[in-house]
């Protein structure tokens, strides 16, 4: 008897909300062995055809900061264009924090935008990723902060985020008021039961309309479970609104199916001497990352937003370059920072200072991103042999790399979960081969930096 396979193909396309979660997904599925890369502008033909081997192909995008008004425009040719790819699965990937509101990235207006373009009867959604130390129990999500699990909704960060704020843990009650949409579940008990099929069975028959079903994942079994049901119950195809839970899941149900190797651990990546980081960032593990940096030899640089965001933007851009530059000069590796978590002053004031701009707080975050993008692009122009940057925070990464005119990015070496080291595509040959981490704020631990300086080098790496 022929050993089992996957169809061959596509398996899936997916729309990243943020560019750090489109990274995420990235480094997911190329660790499980399934080739897969992430390009920044929808991919015609041609940018496909590099990449003959792609069974995962993935739109980096920037709609979890954007409203719905933007997502219709924006996101529906997107998500489009990814479903004509062919793939059996299309997804559009969500923060393992759910990060979303009625206003403001609405998960709810991606889900109804996307359903209709699969013919499948329902729509999975896989949130829980215990490799990232988030759980879903009951349809409430879970994260663990400093070794510590919370409820979202009473978790340090999500509870106060500066956006979108969780003050909700049960993602069906949050999911409901951004869309109208029926909503489901399939709970662990029955997963751990082997009844997931049977309990999908029972909400599909309850639900007249393709309805909205979120899968508990809380361990590795379910995980595997929640895999299993997705990939039996595809159908002709489904829309789903999931974090990279999804592609960890699917993986563990592959691999005990024999349809994956056995997994294996990514490239270690090799040291670089010298980076420079950004960070838009203002989440507390963000700060203590640059806490660390700091002990561990990089020149902290701050940025003040005040003259940046205002008459005095040029001289501070030129500042903070010269400084950085100085600092390389010296062989030591530069931070870029704005902020040092949610206390920072910087972050409090951060409001008044957009107004005294005549901005407003939106455009005064976008004008943040656009900077940290100007910095960095200018960085690469003065020092050319620098070849590995580091960017924290989901918008400031979408900009530096566009800023930067990559198309496409794979994974190059693992260094922390969610934040691969990638390897950056573009027709532009001083940037072709760029090495590239885009850090969402919760990922990685306090050396992280450091671990982007030193790869398998540092400590902690090995």
């Amino acid at each position: 008897m022929a050993a089992p396979t996957l169809p061959s193909g596509l398996l899936l396309a997916y729309y990243g909300d943020d560019f750090t979660g489109s990274t995420d997904v990235l480094e997911a599925f190329t660790a499980a062995g399934v080739p897969t890369v992430l390009f920044l502008q929808t991919p015609d033909a041609a940018a496909l055809a590099r990449f003959p081997q792609a069974r995962c192909v993935g739109l980096a995008g920037t709609s979890r900061g954007r409203d719905p008004a933007w997502m219709q425009v924006h996101l529906r040719p997107a998500l489009q264009a990814l479903a004509g790819l062919g793939a059996p699965l299309l997804q559009y990937k969500v923060c393992s924090t759910f990060d979303s509101s009625p206003g403001t990235g609405s998960i709810g207006c991606a889900i109804d935008i996307g359903v209709p373009l699969m013919p499948g009867r329902w729509s999975p959604m896989v949130v829980g990723a215990p490799r990232l130390g988030r759980y879903q129990a009951f349809g409430n999500l879970f994260a663990v902060a400093d070794g510590q699990g919370w409820r979202l909704d009473r978790h340090p960060t999500m509870s106060r985020h500066p956006v979108t704020p969780m003050a909700e843990a049960d993602l069906r009650r949050h999911l409901g008021a951004q869309t109208g949409r029926p909503r489901a579940l399939v709970d662990f008990t029955q997963l751990q039961a082997g009844h997931g099929a049977q309990a999908l069975a029972q909400c599909l028959q309850d639900s007249s309309t393709p309805p909205v079903v979120l899968i508990d994942v809380l361990d590795e079994q379910t995980l595997a479970e929640a895999g299993r049901l997705v990939w039996e119950q595809r159908g002709a195809g489904v829309f789903t609104a999931s974090s990279s839970g999804l592609q960890y899941a699917l993986a563990a149900w592959w691999r005990a199916q024999g349809l994956l190797p056995a997994a294996a651990p990514l490239p270690a990546a090799r040291p670089a001497g010298r980076i420079a980081a950004v960070s838009g960032s203002c989440s507390p593990a963000t700060a203590r990352q640059i806490d660390q940096a700091e002990a561990d030899g990089f020149a902290l640089l701050r940025i003040d937003l005040a003259r940046a965001l205002g008459t005095g933007a040029q001289a501070e851009l030129v500042r903070v370059l010269d400084a950085a530059c100085a600092a390389l000069d010296r062989g030591t590796s530069p931070l870029l920072y704005t902020a040092r978590g949610p206390d920072d002053p910087a972050v409090q004031a951060f409001d008044a200072t957009a107004a005294s701009a005549g901005l407003s707080r939106a455009q005064a975050a976008q004008r943040t991103g656009e900077l940290l993008a100007t910095l960095v692009r200018a960085l690469l122009e003065r020092v050319p042999a620098l070849r590995r940057i580091a960017v924290a925070g989901g918008d400031s990464s979408g900009e530096v790399a566009a800023a930067l005119g990559i198309t496409a990015l794979t994974v190059a070496a693992g260094l922390a979960p969610g934040a691969p080291l990638c390897r950056a595509w573009s027709a532009v040959p001083a940037r072709d081969g760029l090495e590239i981490v885009l850090k969402g704020g919760q990922m990685g631990g306090a050396d992280f930096f450091a671990r982007v300086r030193d790869g398998a080098l540092h400590p902690a790496a090995g």
